[in-house]
This record gives C-alpha cells, sequence and structure tokens, in this order.
C-alpha cells in the first residue's frame, strides 16, 4: 500500500490550517465514538440546565434518531448560534480550569454532533419567545421562531450520514440500544431528583420518576430500584473520608460478586466515570476476600473540592485526575477493606454466589 506524500515547499511539508468544517469532524471523533455518546453529551446538558425531567427517544440504536427534550432553563434565540460553535459554553468562563463543578464544559458537544449528523436545536427560556435552528453536516442555518415548552428539546437525525464510514465500526442495533440504556442508567444513579425515561423504537425501555426527600434517602430509593433489592440488601453503606476527600454510596459483600465487571457505577463529584486508577483500587479493596474471577459490585460517590480533580483529561470525560492520587486510592481502598473486614461474620453466614 502507497501513501500520498504531502505537499512540499522548498522540500518541507506544508502547514495548514484545517476548515472548520474538518476541525469539527475530527473533533467528534474525539467526543462522539458511537450512539451512546451522544445521548451522553446531550443529557448531561440537560442536566446542566437544570432540568427535572429529561426525556429519552432513540430510533435504530440511535443512528436513525436521537432526540432528548428537557424542562431546563433553555436559551435565547440568539443564543442558538453560539451553542453551535466550538469552544463555546455557559459554564466556565475559562478563568480557572480546574474549578469545574458542572458536567460538560468543552465547548465541543453540539459543533460536533452538527458536523457529522442533522441536528436541530429547538429552545424557549422563561419569558422568552421559542426558536429552533438546525445544521446538516456542518452547514448551520439561521435560527427562526418556533412554538416550544420551556426548555430545549435537541434531535440528532442520521448520525454519522456525514462521516459513513464511523458507521462500519457501530455494532447491532441491540447492542448500540443497550449502550444507550446503560449510559442513561448511570446518569439516573447519581441524579435522584430527575425524573428520567427512554424510549427506543417507540417503547419505553426505561424510567425513573424523580424521588423525594432528603439527598442519602433519595439515592438509596434511586439506587435501589435501578440496581435491585437484592443489590441493596446485599450492600454495605459506605461513609469515610481523607484529606478533603469523601466516600459515600454502598459496596456488596464478597458473596454478591459478578461474573464480569458489570455492576460497577463510579462517580466523582456527580460525574459518572471509567477511571483505570479507581476501578484498580475498587479491585484492590476486595482482593482480600474474592475468589479469582469474580469482580466487586458497587456504587461509590467520591466528592471533593473541584481544585483537587482535573476532569478536563479526556475527551468524553470518562477519566479524571486527582491531585493526590494516592489519597483517592487509599480511601478507596481503605474504606472497602474496612467495610468488608467488619462484615466478615455476615459474609462468612451468607450462602451463594450471584452471577
Amino acid at each position: 500500500m502507497t501513501h500520498p506524500l504531502p505537499q512540499m515547499r522548498a522540500g518541507r511539508p506544508v502547514i495548514r490550517q484545517l476548515d472548520q468544517t474538518t476541525a469539527n469532524r475530527i473533533a467528534a471523533g474525539e467526543v462522539v465514538e458511537r450512539p451512546a455518546s451522544a445521548v451522553k453529551e446531550l443529557v448531561e446538558n440537560a442536566l446542566d440546565a437544570g432540568a427535572t425531567r429529561i426525556q429519552i427517544a432513540i430510533e435504530e440504536g440511535g443512528k436513525r434518531l436521537i432526540r432528548v427534550t428537557d424542562d431546563g432553563c433553555g436559551m435565547v434565540p440568539e443564543d442558538l448560534p453560539l451553542a453551535l460553535s466550538r469552544h463555546a459554553t455557559s459554564k466556565i468562563d475559562g478563568s480557572d480550569l480546574l474549578a469545574i463543578t458542572s458536567f460538560g464544559f468543552r465547548g465541543e458537544a453540539l459543533p460536533s454532533l452538527g458536523a457529522v449528523g442533522r441536528l436541530t436545536i429547538t429552545s424557549r427560556a422563561a419569558g422568552a419567545e421559542g426558536a429552533v435552528i438546525a445544521v446538516t453536516g456542518g452547514r448551520l442555518t439561521p435560527p427562526r421562531p418556533a412554538a416550544a415548552n420551556p426548555g430545549t428539546v435537541v434531535e440528532l437525525r442520521d448520525l454519522f450520514f456525514a462521516t459513513p464510514a464511523r458507521l462500519k465500526f457501530l455494532r447491532t442495533e441491540r447492542a448500540e440500544t443497550q449502550a444507550v440504556a446503560e449510559v442513561v442508567r448511570r446518569l439516573a444513579m447519581v441524579e435522584p431528583y430527575v425524573g428520567f425515561s427512554l424510549s427506543a423504537d417507540g417503547r419505553e425501555i426505561f424510567r425513573a420518576d424523580a424521588e423525594q426527600g432528603e439527598l442519602f434517602g433519595a439515592l438509596t430509593t434511586r439506587v435501589t430500584r435501578l440496581m435491585g433489592v437484592d443489590f441493596i440488601d446485599n450492600a454495605l453503606p459506605m461513609d469515610a473520608e481523607r484529606d478533603g476527600i469523601a466516600l459515600t454510596g454502598f459496596a456488596a459483600l464478597p458473596t454478591y460478586s459478578r461474573g464480569a465487571a458489570v455492576a460497577q457505577h463510579l462517580y466523582v463529584n456527580g460525574r459518572p466515570v471509567r477511571d483505570k486508577m479507581l476501578t484498580g483500587a475498587l479491585r484492590a479493596g476486595y482482593m482480600d476476600v474474592l475468589a479469582p474471577g469474580r469482580h466487586p459490585a458497587a456504587v461509590l460517590y467520591l466528592d471533593c473540592d473541584p481544585q483537587l480533580v482535573d476532569v478536563n483529561v479526556h475527551p468524553a470525560k470518562a477519566e479524571v485526575r486527582f491531585r493526590d492520587p494516592q489519597v483517592a486510592r487509599g480511601l478507596l481502598v481503605g474504606a472497602l477493606r474496612h467495610a468488608m473486614a467488619g462484615a466478615g461474620h455476615r459474609a462468612a453466614s451468607t450462602g451463594g454466589t450471584a452471577t
């Protein structure tokens, strides 16, 4: 196979500024790997907008349609074009990239989605007129008036139509639908006061109504609904702190283990993460009490001052970097081992292993 040679000037490759459409498509490759990635970005935007009810609808695993409807603060018409500009965000002012308290802040999700699909945003802020704006394959149309309820509806059709090669890397509709459902489930696990619903091809496949009461009780109820009564009945409540990092949540007894790491939900400052350091600490916490090939089940929340953790280290915000990772690791490992040791008599008297 031959590779095209770069254009040369006086024996040197020519450096060129990429056009905006190409830059957006590259950003989309970092942010939007599959329909579930798009759903994650859009639902997080809805949460950051203060939504208390979020409805998600997909068709053909999200390849044909993704629609996210929320009752958040909405946008005024003049904000819509800006929302579709790269690196435009209402969530930070740029003065301190470590003081992050929202889900999304990179300012790339909406323009990235508009670069690879047919994106329409309809929004209305309280006291303002509704408006709609559309972008197809990176081409933007001006906003126009539209009837709308307070909040925002984002509709993404024909994902990756502008980059059809990406479609070849998607899995079956069933697998993509399951991935979307898992994204919604993970976000619902940490937002008990928000109601979520997900429908696939016109059929509701997930629903979590908003919980009431104080936070720990609301979280316990939401986790019970999503993880099941068996998990809560076999889980130990966690409550520990070390050097400004607090750990709460639930860790299942060793007898309630899994054959795969499918029941592990880790959150940092309310953000669902799949962080290698934290999952490694979770395994280490169970190392002396779990049989080889078994995986612990847990729903754990780590909270700290935003200055202690950098969430801007991964395009999809799936990983974080603690200022002192050994503190976070030590907290997690120590708290888990202490809880398992204290519950040793209970674990020893409980028969059977979940699969």
